[in-house]
């Protein structure tokens, strides 16, 4: 695969109150990179009303896969399967202590494609707040290919 790419994040979160599920989609052109067994991705990400935006980087491994923010709002996520991490989402409005439980990583890799999909279950300050799961493609610009379904 080629340096430059298109990121496709899409997030599913299932509350706990029974509301619908809440589905965000953010498409994003970003830098790939294979090193020492390891896929890196970046991109930046616009947060709405805010005119500061994230770098964000995914580092995938054989066995996890780590998610991180810096700039407006700044997280480390690691994502293991059948393991709980804890880590801290710090935003503007304030501080909260995430844990992540993730129960599937599912990777596919192709000559100009990586898709990578990722069920968990999310706390936030110890209480279970959401099932979720989060869903990225990574393609070659020029692949023709630019969607994802969950």
């Amino acid at each position: 695969m080629t340096k430059d790419v298109l990121v496709t994040v899409k997030g599913l979160q299932s509350m706990e109150d029974g509301s619908p599920p809440e589905e965000v989609e953010m498409v994003a052109k970003g830098e790939y990179y294979y090193k020492n067994g390891h896929h890196y991705i970046f991109y930046n990400e616009t947060i709405e009303g805010f005119t500061e935006q994230n770098r964000n980087s995914i580092k995938i491994s054989e066995n996890s896969v780590e998610v991180k923010k810096k700039g407006l709002t700044n997280m480390q996520m690691i994502f293991e399967e059948q393991k709980k991490n804890i880590s801290y989402y710090v935003t503007p409005f304030g501080n909260l202590q995430m844990g992540i439980a993730a129960t599937n990583i599912d990777i596919k890799e192709q000559e100009k494609s990586l898709e990578l999909c990722i069920d968990y279950a999310l706390e936030i300050n110890g209480e279970h707040a959401a099932d979720c799961q989060i869903a990225v493609s990574v393609k070659e610009k020029n692949s023709g290919e630019f969607s994802l379904s969950i």
